[in-house]
């Protein structure tokens, strides 16, 4: 403030000079104001040097005024978001059906879908449950009866209303094992009745406590789809043209020479029944590969990227913005009791679990972007007590020790006679063929072996992990990651009965006090409840070591630095990061305060 007073008392002493001057030189006009001819002869009247006095002094009087208006216009007003401008992403891989119903399987469909549909419910920035086109509901105090009302203003891109109608055909199209979809266990046994135009009932057969969080899916319009046979459902023209209620309608999409779908183009919805998004077209370019997206990402032709790894972020130009996003997933070793001796042990699962340096791992592969975990849940989503077990190597050849592995024949390999037979202690870790596992795989071979450990990589692909290994169970300890609900529900990884496919218990692990508390606990409608259960059934996990829990890692979001009003923390998949897509900008304007 001191040098803006300086700056308006040189303006007015300048101005004074100015006046009196004038009226020094003009005095002889008899105060009569000077006519054009006479301001045309003022030239001639000053000197050379008071020429430059006086045109300065008018100079710095205009600037001077100049500096105030805007000074006082800045004051006054401020910088509010503007309804303009575009936003382009890209991302890797290939839409196949952007219809929520059968995107479940891919990241890039999700993606899409999350723009273009709207679902009963959805998430906040924040990971929060909150209604989307339910305007109210009532849940029965039995916790088996849902009433859902809708709301009554919500158009489809075509301009025709949502209704029930709408909401019962997806459903019923879920449930349809015709049809295919991937949410057919979610809704399964479900019963819905429609009980008016904007109104559904929803029945259970019996109590589930995160309900609530299957009713995420997008909504379809029955007019444009009632009629398609279950056959020709994934052949439909809207799964690459989609119709939706959300945030953005579809514009076009353009194809390479090959077929392949270069680039599709949304537009802002104005119809849209939360607030109108502010950018006014979204483009996805959609790469073969993560390096081609990321050069175009700092050469400016793409303004964001679905996703980077830890170590990318060195190659990313200084106007990028990363946003760390916490899901609730996990990295673990699954240990298969069924196939070898070895681990069938729990001294030796113990044993393997003090070997492990996590800090190593989260230091050399996820450079610091991720935290260890300790347990099958993650604190920050439910709760739950912290368990927490220490790097110890020592501890570890202790347990080995005082269990009989022994390293006799100086091999570098311990031995155990199991059953009047003697083992080496070999195991075989399997993995999927991507960078990041393959560099914990072989960072937990090295921290192994230190205990005389022989470990054998298997490292397998994408394309054969889930059919030749994990449906059959086919592995001896496997590194692969899950991916949990924001409302915790841990059955499908850890009760008995998920021990086949298409159950998702890795550890083929059975425990019947565990069953019993998975079971209560997803029928309670109690929160306080079902946390004191899983906090039991978190530590009987721990003290029976059918895993080694290692880290969860953050997301890394890149976008441009241009693109404000991104406010993302806690997300339950990727694709909700477009849960506030309409308070996104890329443009601004100035309005006056008020």
């Amino acid at each position: 403030m001191s040098k803006i007073s300086h700056f308006i008392s040189s303006i007015i002493r300048g101005g004074r000079f100015v006046i009196s001057y004038l009226k020094s030189t003009f005095s002889c006009f008899q105060n009569k104001f000077p006519s054009f001819s006479q301001w045309s002869n003022l030239p001639r009247v000053f000197s050379k040097k008071e020429e430059i006095v006086f045109v300065s002094a008018l100079i710095l009087i205009f600037l001077s005024s100049s500096y105030l208006a805007v000074f006082n216009y800045l004051n006054n007003t401020k910088l509010v978001p503007k309804e303009k401008g575009e936003y382009t992403e890209g991302i890797v891989g290939q839409p196949r059906y952007i219809n929520p119903v059968l995107a479940q399987t891919n990241d890039v469909d999700r993606n899409l879908c999350r723009l273009v549909y709207s679902s009963l419910f959805k998430y906040d920035t924040n990971g929060n449950l909150i209604p989307d086109l339910v305007d109210r509901y009532n849940i029965s105090e039995d916790g088996l009866t849902y009433d859902i009302f809708l709301k009554k203003d919500v158009k489809w891109h075509d301009n025709k209303p949502l209704t029930s109608d709408d909401v019962i055909y997806t459903i019923k199209i879920i449930q349809d094992p015709n049809y295919k979809s991937p949410l057919f266990s979610n809704l399964q046994g479900v019963k819905v009745e429609k009980k008016g135009l904007w109104e559904i009932e929803l029945k259970l057969k019996s109590a589930y406590a995160p309900f609530l969080h299957n009713l995420t899916f997008g909504i379809l319009p029955s007019h444009l789809w009632n009629g398609i046979s279950a056959s020709n459902f994934p052949l439909a023209e809207y799964n690459l043209k989609p119709i939706g209620s959300g945030p953005y309608k579809f514009e076009k999409f353009e194809r390479n020479t090959q077929g392949e779908i270069k680039s599709i183009n949304f537009i802002a919805n104005k119809d849209y029944y939360f607030k109108k998004p502010y950018i006014q077209r979204i483009i996805f370019k959609f790469y073969p590969d993560l390096q081609s997206a990321i050069n175009d990402l700092n050469s400016g032709k793409i303004d964001g990227l679905e996703k980077i790894y830890p170590s990318e972020i060195s190659e990313l130009s200084k106007n990028i913005n990363i946003y760390r996003i916490n899901l609730p997933r996990y990295y673990a070793i699954f240990f298969n009791q069924t196939k070898g001796k070895v681990i069938s042990g729990k001294s030796a699962r113990e044993a393997l679990r003090y070997a492990v340096d996590k800090k190593e791992i989260i230091s050399k592969v996820l450079r610091n972007e991720g935290e260890i975990v300790n347990s099958p849940l993650l604190a920050d989503w439910i709760e739950v007590s912290n368990i927490s077990y220490p790097f110890d190597i020592n501890k570890a050849k202790e347990i080995l020790r005082k269990n009989g592995w022994e390293d006799e024949d100086n091999d570098g390999v311990l031995e155990k006679k199991i059953e009047k037979e003697t083992i080496d202690f070999e195991i075989e870790l399997t993995t999927v063929d991507q960078k990041e596992l393959k560099e914990v795989a072989e960072i937990l071979k090295n921290q192994w072996e230190e205990l005389g450990i022989k470990v054998n990589l298997n490292i397998v692909g994408d394309d054969n992990i889930i059919n030749e290994f994990i449906r059959p169970r086919e592995y001896q300890a496997l590194l692969f990651g899950e991916i949990l609900s924001p409302e915790i529900d841990p059955f499908s990884f850890w009760h008995s009965s998920q021990k086949r496919d298409p159950g998702l218990n890795l550890s083929c692990y059975s425990n019947e006090r565990v069953d019993n508390l998975l079971e209560e606990a997803r029928q309670s409608l109690d929160r306080e409840e079902r946390v004191k259960k899983y906090d039991e059934f978190q530590k009987i996990i721990i003290e029976d070591v059918p895993a080694i829990f290692l880290y969860t890692p953050n997301y890394l979001y890149p976008v441009n630095k241009k693109v404000k009003g991104i406010e993302l923390k806690k997300l339950p998949l990727p694709c909700w990061r477009f849960s506030n897509i309409q308070n996104w900008y890329v443009k601004t304007k100035r309005v006056w305060k008020k």
